[in-house]
């Protein structure tokens, strides 16, 4: 069964235009036009991923984030004509996996459309971690405190996966960055900063005082090694 993108874009013709590409590619799109529009179909549709205009009528594309984030870690990819730095951030900190400013290439809009489903899909080949309370399971792209399921977004998972692969090993924020959004993506050093923020939000019972994900002061972070 074909993948099924939700596409929240106010503009009708870019909204076709990704309609058309992301079906090209073998994915199933749905277009809406207005935030209230758009939760009613997220809850009919469930889909595999969203792609999210910030500036729409009624309810904005930060506050859908937000909504969209609270009912589930499905990959949001924002698409938007707001390329500036902070806007950016803001984007990452309400939960969006990617960012894609327009004017924009239909074939990078696929790719990564393709690249954040894989990603969500996970790779069950890959080791179940444990640390503590916290089990990190790629299999099923969960992350567990106790018996507790933590929910996180794909972005979320992938650094604290690539982390706790790694414990005690110091990576500098470039490096993270490169791990999770790729060569390609332009973001500084404060957009791991954020995502850092929100994972320790979620999985350290003092996120004040980390016990998991650790600051290297002058290097950048690092899993804590409960071997040593």
């Amino acid at each position: 069964m074909q993948p099924t993108v939700l596409i929240v874009e106010d503009d009708r013709g870019i909204a076709t235009l990704v309609e058309k590409n992301l079906e090209a590619a073998g994915l199933r799109g749905h277009v809406v036009h207005d935030g209230d529009a758009a939760i009613a179909a997220f809850e009919r549709l469930q889909p595999a991923l969203v792609v999210l205009d910030l500036t729409l009528p009624g309810i904005g594309g930060l506050e859908l984030a937000r909504r969209f984030r609270r009912a589930g870690d499905v990959p949001i990819l924002m698409l938007t004509a707001r390329s500036s730095e902070s806007d950016k951030l803001l984007g990452f900190e309400v939960g969006a996996d990617d960012y894609l400013t327009k004017p924009f290439s239909t074939l990078e809009l696929v790719a990564r459309v393709r690249a954040l489903l894989r990603r969500a899909q996970g790779e069950s080949r890959d080791a179940l971690l444990t640390s503590g309370e916290l089990k990190i399971d790629p299999g099923r792209r969960q992350v567990h405190r106790g018996e507790t399921v933590i929910p996180v977004t794909t972005l979320e998972f992938d650094l604290l996966y690539f982390l706790a692969s790694r414990p005690g090993r110091v990576f500098t924020r470039e490096a993270l960055m490169t791990q999770v959004w790729g060569m390609d993506r332009v973001v500084d050093d404060r957009a791991i900063d954020s995502l850092i923020s929100r994972l320790r939000r979620k999985i350290e019972p003092d996120p004040a005082t980390p016990t998991y994900v650790q600051t290297v002061w002058g290097a950048g972070y690092r899993f804590a090694d409960s071997s040593t």
